[in-house]
């Protein structure tokens, strides 16, 4: 499983993910997997490294911090950092693995000032997104950004926004000054976004104080003084009655469970995508078996791990 999660993670920051925010999350916490990224070895390097946010899904199993925090929408695009020298847009760069990332300059021009007021050198990092009337919204927003056609860009400029959510190598004293700087040069920021419309995957909770955030420090993966809270959706155990194959709309042939039907949420479920054959493996699944199912994005429903497998091991 460990492999296949790092398959999947690679494929999330390449713009192609192949499970659901809430099935990742699901299996990561199963298997106890906390990577984040994957590894670049051919990108360029970020003014400041860009770290990801610790997920927790109990706002009580959080260390109380005595320090102000600003409570925000986590939204669901494609995380980018930006770079200004001068006041003038000189570099962007999608996330890749925090360190390196690969050069989408050109693009971001389209959506980003090209000038601000300040001076030196700073990253401005954030979150470019598309609204969730698109579907599959958040593969659309990173799927831009990986096209190679610049014109076919352009035409899907009117559908995304880069949002602003931390700026660096600038000295404020809190986070929400730094945005209403932001938004005052021209910038949609992440206090002053309306979120409405746009795809979110849960809540950041960070603290305000600049001075206070990085008293706090770092661990290898994320800041501790921001946290992203997700919710976790509860799954419905079944039995796995048989899988099937189907020809998908692109030719591509997949593996469909048949299940014994059961109410996930407020529908009847008795089939599942279960992607291919690696993560039928990964899983340890066979006909028979009890499987928790979840319904990701409340319409599709998937199969997330075996429920019996630590008993049969036992």
């Amino acid at each position: 499983m460990q492999h296949f999660l790092e398959k999947a993670s690679a494929m999330y920051y390449s713009g192609t993910p192949i499970l659901s925010d809430a099935e990742f999350d699901a299996l990561a916490r199963l298997y106890n997997y906390e990577e984040v990224g994957h590894t670049v070895t051919d990108g360029i390097p970020h003014l400041y490294k860009m770290y990801s946010l610790q997920k927790v899904f109990d706002l009580n199993a959080v260390e109380s911090s005595t320090s102000p925090m600003v409570r925000t929408p986590k939204l669901d695009g494609a995380a980018v950092s930006l770079q200004y020298v001068n006041g003038h847009f000189a570099q962007a760069l999608t996330r890749g693995d925090g360190n390196l990332g690969r050069d989408i300059t050109l693009k971001l021009e389209e959506l980003v000032p090209a000038t601000i007021s300040t001076i030196d050198k700073c990253q401005i990092t954030g979150e470019v997104v598309a609204p969730d009337t698109i579907p599959n919204s958040r593969n659309f927003a990173a799927g831009s950004l990986n096209l190679k056609d610049f014109n076919e860009f352009r035409a899907r400029c009117s559908y995304l926004r880069f949002v602003a959510y931390d700026i660096q190598g600038v000295e404020y004293e809190r986070l929400s000054e730094a945005m209403n700087s932001l938004a005052q040069e021209g910038f949609d920021t992440i206090t002053h976004f309306d979120a409405a419309g746009y795809p979110t995957d849960g809540e950041v909770f960070r603290v305000d104080s600049y001075d206070a955030f990085y008293k706090m420090g770092y661990t290898a993966h994320h800041p501790r003084g921001a946290f992203a809270l997700k919710e976790q959706k509860a799954g419905v155990t079944t039995e796995l009655l048989d899988v099937v194959w189907q020809v998908g709309k692109s030719g591509v042939v997949s593996p469909v469970a048949i299940l014994r039907p059961v109410e996930v949420g407020d529908a009847l479920v008795s089939r599942a995508t279960l992607h291919n054959i690696e993560y039928i493996r990964s899983l340890g699944l066979e006909i028979g078996c009890q499987v928790e199912v979840i319904r990701s994005g409340e319409i599709i429903p998937r199969i997330v791990r075996r429920v019996d497998i630590e008993k049969n091991s036992s």
